[in-house]
């Protein structure tokens, strides 16, 4: 839904009409996400390797999508894809969503009391004294029952995204494994450096609508999200001109589910779900052929298999992670030609594989021009695993 008033956006929304070529992706500015592991800082220069000619994109492992946003900004066909419903309902608002948003009164009908049902109290019930006081917590379960009762699937998504994103300013670190959020949340000398941490829930959900908002454009394309194993997706789609692949970096804290449960319990509202250890993870929790040394070696293994019909692959990556980075090259290299280009961190951004000193990896993988094993390394890579060698 448009939001009121909103002239310049109508005029905005005439002109495309008039002149549907006239797309200008650069005033969709994406909003800046806190997560461990996002490619936000980085988008740029793995964008600068899309291949020019690339209509129809795959982002394998969505995340906050921030390189989806990328390429729908570039025109081209997205399909995003991430294992956790909550980073699924980024990929439903800003990539697959077209034109639906909120309005600042739609966002505040949502903080009204209703007659929710008495055993919707999940997060009172869990969370309560531990990210959140008894006030918050209710607020959240009166606030989630009137999202589900959306009947727009596309704001539905757009509100679990904005809330979503508001509990994460609300807790120190921006996420949930952890159990010092009211700790800190209390103390004035943090407060004075992140004042959101007491803020109210609803003055940040305010405070970030209309730069979500303003997010929400039509690329003129037949954008997908998709919810679940990239490994069971593949298989069904088809006519992918390039996929990017940013899986966790196992052995780099890759437990996506013990940082960011409580959002998607908040998402999913499990009911069928028991809550364990200190910060009250769900259990079980989602299987993951990526995230345990047990299994990361056979799943890219089978990445690669089931990927070998897309042209070009582009694969984040860390200098920290298990299988080492030239490992890594060995097994794509059996399907593509391989060059590994690197970024170093200057400072650290949370998590292992992100501290300052370490290298973030791109693997540029095209078709191959020969039998042969072929993996060149960038200069800035060599400098750091080996030295000069192309083979």
């Amino acid at each position: 839904m448009l939001l009121d008033n909103n002239y310049q956006l109508l005029e905005k929304q005439r002109q495309n009409e008039l002149f549907p070529e006239l797309v200008l992706p650069q005033e969709h500015r994406f909003p800046k996400p806190q997560y461990l592991g996002a490619k936000y800082v980085l988008k740029d220069w793995i964008a600068g390797f899309f291949p020019a000619n690339a209509k129809k994109a795959l982002d394998g492992f969505g995340g906050t999508q921030s390189i989806s946003f990328m390429m729908k900004q570039r025109g081209l066909q997205t399909i995003t894809n991430d294992l956790l419903a909550f980073n699924h309902q980024i990929g439903l608002s800003l990539i697959e969503n077209k034109e639906y948003q909120l309005s600042q009164s739609e966002l505040m009908a949502l903080f009204e009391t209703n007659n929710k049902p008495s055993d919707w109290s999940l997060v009172a019930q869990n969370f309560s004294g531990l990210f959140f006081d008894e006030a918050t917590a209710k607020l959240l379960d009166n606030l989630r029952w009137n999202i589900e009762n959306l009947s727009n699937p596309y704001q539905k998504a757009f509100a679990l995204t904005i809330i979503n994103r508001a509990m994460m300013r609300k807790t120190t670190m921006g996420h949930f494994a952890h159990t010092r959020a009211l700790v800190y949340a209390a103390d004035p000398e943090r407060l004075k450096r992140n004042r959101s941490l007491a803020r109210p829930i609803k003055e940040l959900a305010l405070e970030l609508l209309p730069e979500y908002n303003a997010a929400i454009f039509d690329n003129k394309q037949e954008n997908q999200s998709f919810c679940g194993d990239v490994l069971e997706l593949l298989p069904q789609i088809s006519n992918i001109d390039f996929a990017y692949f940013d899986p966790p970096y196992c052995d780099s804290h890759s437990d996506y589910q013990s940082f960011y449960h409580l959002p998607e319990t908040y998402t999913e509202y499990w009911r069928d779900k028991q809550f364990i250890n200190q910060t009250k993870r769900y259990d079980p929790p989602r299987y993951s052929g990526f995230d345990k040394k047990r299994d990361i070696l056979s799943s890219f293994e089978e990445l690669f298999r089931r990927s070998e019909n897309i042209p070009v692959w582009l694969i984040s990556y860390n200098d920290r992670s298990y299988p080492k980075a030239e490992e890594l090259a060995r097994m794509i290299a059996k399907y593509k030609d391989v060059t590994i280009e690197a970024k170093e961190y200057s400072e650290g951004r949370g998590g292992k594989g992100s501290v300052a000193g370490s290298r973030e990896v791109l693997f540029v993988c095209k078709p191959k021009t020969q039998v042969s094993v072929a993996i060149a390394w960038s200069k800035e890579m060599a400098s750091g695993i080996i030295t000069g060698r192309v083979f």
